[in-house]
């Protein structure tokens, strides 16, 4: 009777630990949204610029920037209780003014019955492999759910897994939301790609997808945007968007905007005749309190930007130019008196989702 039992209870747990077993399911196959460029041009899926620009860009930190997921992000559903992710970082990534989390972490999104998307629970990296097994949630009943994954922010992600129990499924989406037609197309710098949140579903540009229920291409490269007509031409190339967005001032010395910002515009207006073509100033950051010498090259560079602005709208409709005044309250809401924290970019979001929503076609 004793041999009976040890072998029935060796035999309950073997079927519980088959019962149990995570069956990863690749995300190869699932919609992805914040990419502009075509597949077939990158080596890596979750790549926002093309292999061609490695050797054709001035700067190799542009097209490293470029491998950088910032923005991107994958749709599924699944009826599992509990959701596993997998996936690879292409640099394992670290940086001094920015989490762990917002570098190369993951987050999961639920969409609601109202059509709204509520966070679930972010994929911690781990900081001493370059490939993560996380669990991110666990014990939920059992039903069809629609879920969305923000890729890591500071680094680039190689690949992507969903692990369910073998019993449940991973599908893709039912639900064709956000919407992919007309994306907004969003250029810029360090705040854009979204340094320093502490999470990627905090950076503006994905809480702006969520808000609007539109995609949203992030185009921000960390200290390296810097009007490169390359990327003018990836703009160009997109197909169809809704609205263009240009916010490169804190990058840029007024040089390069004196002689740069036009060119690049007529790259972008030869392909995109009547989208609308935002402009934003740069913020003014706290250090500008203090700092006399970023107060007033901050105020030479927006000065500079609003002269060749008002140069392009003579040649040009359908432009419009967001002063900086006003977009962020307080003294609060920055990492380093640069970059923006969860509360700043939640601040900056408000303020530019009217905005958006208005010139959205």
């Amino acid at each position: 009777m004793k041999h009976l039992l040890i072998s029935l209870t060796i035999i309950l747990a073997w079927a519980g630990s088959v019962s149990g077993e995570i069956v990863w399911h690749s995300t190869d196959s699932m919609p992805m949204l914040g990419k502009c460029v075509d597949d077939a041009s990158t080596s890596v899926r979750f790549q926002r610029l093309p292999d061609s620009l490695e050797h054709k860009v001035k700067r190799p930190a542009l097209y490293g920037l470029g491998r950088h997921s910032a923005g991107m992000a994958v749709r599924f559903a699944s009826d599992a209780p509990a959701i596993h992710l997998k996936w690879k970082s292409i640099f394992k990534s670290a940086m001094d003014i920015m989490t762990p989390t917002g570098v190369r972490g993951l987050d999961l999104y639920m969409l609601q019955p109202d059509s709204t998307w509520t966070f679930v629970n972010t994929g911690r990296p781990d900081l001493n492999n370059h490939v993560t097994e996380a669990c991110v949630i666990d014990n939920m009943d059992p039903g069809m759910r629609e879920y969305m994954v923000y890729l890591s922010l500071y680094d680039g992600v190689d690949s992507l897994y969903v692990g369910v129990d073998g019993d449940y499924h991973v599908t893709c989406p039912h639900i064709a939301l956000p919407e992919v037609e007309k994306p907004v197309v969003y250029y810029g710098t360090s705040l854009v790609h979204g340094g320093c949140v502490q999470r990627p579903g905090m950076s503006h540009t994905n809480q702006l997808r969520r808000r609007l229920q539109r995609d949203v291409i992030n185009l921000g490269f960390g200290g390296n945007g810097q009007l490169d007509l390359e990327i003018a031409e990836v703009i160009a190339a997109t197909p169809d968007p809704g609205l263009i967005v240009l916010d490169f001032v804190p990058n840029c010395s007024s040089g390069q905007i004196d002689t740069l910002m036009i060119p690049f515009v007529d790259i972008v207006r030869a392909a995109h005749p009547d989208v609308p073509i935002l402009f934003i100033e740069c913020l003014n950051h706290p250090r500008c309190q203090f700092d006399t010498y970023m107060r007033d090259a901050t105020a030479r560079h927006n000065a500079m930007m609003r002269r060749r602005y008002d140069d392009l709208t003579a040649k040009y409709e359908n432009l419009h130019y967001l002063p900086a005044a006003g977009l962020i309250k307080g003294n609060e809401h920055t990492v380093d008196a640069l970059h923006l924290t969860d509360y700043g970019a939640t601040m900056f979001a408000d303020s530019l989702e009217p905005v958006f929503r208005s010139l959205l076609q």
